[in-house]
């Protein structure tokens, strides 16, 4: 599992642009991860006390598979869209602290 490039994207989004965010935003990951062969994870979430607050896992084979992920049409036409809509954007680069058990943890959702 070298090489992944695994972080958490905080955003918050403008209030007067929630709904049409999460619009903007509940497929993208599904669909980046059923058409992109890099792309292993993109699960985004909402924070249940601070709606406008949204996280998302993000877990990219390697690099190469996350600068072609910037490329899709699918993550452009989100990107672009919501621009105006995301108040504040951080990317966190993380470490899996057990990699050996990453394909262990949604197994118990089928």
């Amino acid at each position: 599992m070298d090489g992944l490039i695994i972080r958490i994207a905080e955003i918050e989004v403008h209030k007067k642009y929630l709904d049409e965010y999460l619009a903007a935003a509940h497929d993208v990951g599904a669909t980046s991860v059923a058409q992109e062969e890099g792309v292993i994870c993109i699960f985004p979430m909402q924070v249940k006390d601070k709606p406008t607050t949204i996280r998302i896992v993000e877990i990219y084979r390697d690099e190469a598979a996350y600068q072609a992920h910037l490329l899709t049409p699918h993550f452009l036409e989100y990107k672009q869209g919501t621009l105006h809509m995301v108040r504040k954007l951080r990317l966190v680069p993380v470490d899996a602290l057990a990699p050996e058990a990453m394909p262990l943890i949604f197994e118990k959702l089928k």
